[in-house]
């Protein structure tokens, strides 16, 4: 009945019947309307034909249940936006299907959702609160023995973390997988290929790495396969060897094929990257020098009243605002485990800036040193 299945098929319908006071089908399918019911697990008779359908009455299936609530005694509610999102989500990975979802508890409270451009629109809607920096989605389909693939990615001006989500056979794959390795792996050969052909990247620079690729970065993979292996229960990781070659090949040929068409785009798309880059480098030289310096310096930050305990399971680090709140903290404070640091207000907003201003900082020096953990990958409390 299905060319792809996240499960066994017909175990979600049997597992909804299991837990329902009753529940009736209604199928629309070769010129009859079929219909049965089930009374706590059992049918109550065979699966019968009615009426014939009328000239353009189209197919499909009916499903109504009632959860049992000798099951369920304190009641089940029903979540009208768990729903919402996941409707959503199918409309966006099934291109062109209509979901309609109404909830009559509520008058008035309802949804349709359809998408012509599948996992494009998907992406659009990612970056619908951003500022996409090329005005294209990148997008491609291909359907190969090992199974089928889409792609869909656009970049926006954000700096920090990307928003990657990947699919298999519908199936929200949280953790990743072989799908998420193969298109990590062909976006940053083939960035750093085109940046290197083009002259964005000389020979004796280094090359950008897949964090500086995937900054700001919007991006849909939804494969299909006939034969999913999932590592674990909950199905969040894909396991199948072959998808990552299959993603990782089309993603190389696709995506270069996408730069060299639309280069007035890939120059954009290049030039965030190699600031992403330059930021990291940057960034790491300022790590390396605090490391060497300030940071590895027994010295502690100057207004820093320290406590005399040297146990950190016990200290306690008070910062406070200006040095008006620091001495009236300094005076109610136990010397012995309670170390005050005022600092001015007002530092820096970290969310907006970049990691070099961000070291840079004299108060936000001050709390590193004070903590004396390091920062970045070197953390270390």
């Amino acid at each position: 009945a299905y060319k792809v299945s996240g499960g066994l098929h017909g175990v979600g319908a049997s597992v909804v019947n299991a837990l329902s006071e009753w529940l009736e089908i209604e199928i629309k399918r070769d010129g009859y309307v079929w219909t049965q019911r089930y009374e706590r697990g059992f049918p109550k008779g065979e699966l019968e034909r009615g009426r014939k359908m009328k000239k353009d009455e189209g197919t499909g299936t009916t499903i109504r249940w009632r959860p049992d609530g000798e099951i369920f005694k304190e009641g089940l509610d029903l979540s009208y936006d768990t729903l919402s999102r996941r409707f959503r989500e199918s409309a966006f990975l099934n291109r062109g299907l209509r979901i309609k979802l109404v909830d009559e508890r509520e008058e008035g409270r309802e949804v349709t959702y359809q998408y012509d451009g599948g996992i494009k629109d998907f992406v659009a809607h990612i970056n619908e609160s951003k500022n996409p920096i090329h005005k294209s989605v990148f997008f491609l389909h291909a359907e190969e023995e090992a199974g089928d693939v889409e792609v869909a990615l656009q970049w926006n001006d954000g700096f920090h973390r990307d928003s990657v989500f990947t699919f298999a056979n519908n199936i929200n794959t949280h953790e990743g997988g072989t799908h998420l390795s193969g298109f990590r792996s062909a976006l940053t050969r083939t960035v750093n290929d085109y940046a290197r052909q083009k002259g964005f990247l000389k020979e004796k620079d280094e090359p950008m790495i897949g964090d500086d690729i995937r900054e700001g970065l919007a991006a849909v993979i939804s494969v299909k396969v006939s034969e999913p292996q999932f590592e674990g229960q909950t199905k969040t990781k894909l396991g199948n060897t072959e998808i990552r070659g299959l993603v990782e090949t089309n993603t190389n040929r696709y995506l270069a094929e996408f730069f060299e068409e639309n280069p007035a785009e890939a120059k954009i798309i290049i030039n965030k990257v190699l600031q992403a880059a330059r930021v990291r480098q940057a960034a790491r030289k300022v790590r390396d020098t605090m490391r060497k310096g300030y940071l590895e310096s027994s010295t502690l930050p100057g207004k820093l009243a320290d406590c005399s305990s040297k146990d950190p399971a016990r200290s306690e680090l008070y910062i406070v605002e200006g040095d008006s709140a620091g001495g009236s903290a300094k005076q109610g404070r136990d010397r012995n485990f309670q170390a005050i640091l005022p600092l001015r207000g007002k530092i820096l907003n970290v969310e907006k800036a970049n990691i070099n201003k961000v070291l840079s900082n004299v108060e936000i020096q001050a709390m590193i040193s004070a903590v004396g953990a390091s920062v970045g990958d070197q953390f270390n409390i």
